[in-house]
């Protein structure tokens, strides 16, 4: 198994790397299982924004609404917990564990590289470049438009679940204070609808650019998140 240091050392004693494993087992079982909880939060908040029409017969044996709002609740448990779990590994797991949770901002090179990749995927570069972990670009948009939003969302959405729990619930005391301080019920809904559309608009993004440079770069990305290894080609 080679880090990153092992390979580039291995580059300037003129030997060819193919192969470095980057992303370990927790990082990508959290990375599918929070897709999907993304997939589901998505649809039925959508449902529960804008509700189906009335159904026919009788309320007593219609629970579509009931099931759909079920729904959204588990999977933002799981949504949830599966954000301290991905924390608490970025903590006890390898450096790529911590790409989307530290910036390097201060690195001049580091951003040298963002506008590079900018400017890769605008066409603009005839040759790409191999990263190990996230290239920076991808770090960057991680950062802001996934754990910046989903620590957003999860405020947010538990302070709308506040309400229906009611005063003196766990909800209510950790995140009662959030419709105030936005300004009001209304405001929050507004808020976290916004960030689904947000985070939604990102996920298409991210899967196209996945897909990109699974074709046009040197290195495998979409394999990489199911194997862990990250595979350079020729």
């Amino acid at each position: 198994m080679l880090s990153q240091q092992d390979m580039l050392e291995a580059e300037r004693h003129g030997k060819q790397v193919r192969s470095i494993y980057v992303y370990e087992a927790p990082v990508r079982l959290w990375h599918w299982i929070n897709a999907l909880a993304m997939v589901v939060l998505a649809v039925t908040g959508y449902f529960i924004g804008t509700p189906l029409p009335t159904q026919p017969g009788e309320a007593a044996t219609t629970f579509l609404m009931g099931y759909i709002r079920f729904a959204h609740f588990a999977a933002a448990y799981i949504f949830t917990v599966g954000l301290l779990g991905r924390i608490y590994w970025a903590f006890v797991g390898n450096r790529h564990a911590r790409q989307i949770f530290m910036l390097p901002l201060t690195n001049k090179h580091w951003w040298s590289e963002v506008f590079f990749e900018v400017r890769w995927y605008l066409f603009l570069e005839k040759y790409p470049k191999k990263y190990v972990g996230h290239n920076p670009m991808a770090q960057l948009m991680m950062f802001f438009f996934f754990t910046v939003l989903a620590v957003g969302m999860v405020i947010t959405g538990f302070a709308i679940y506040s309400e229906g729990a009611g005063l003196g619930s766990w909800q209510d005391s950790l995140f009662g204070w959030v419709i105030p301080a936005l300004g009001g019920s209304m405001q929050v809904h507004n808020l976290h609808r916004l960030g689904m559309w947000i985070m939604m608009s990102f996920a298409v993004v991210h899967i196209y650019a996945a897909i990109r440079e699974d074709i046009m770069s040197r290195q495998s990305l979409i394999s990489t998140m199911i194997s862990g290894w990250r595979m350079f080609k020729d």
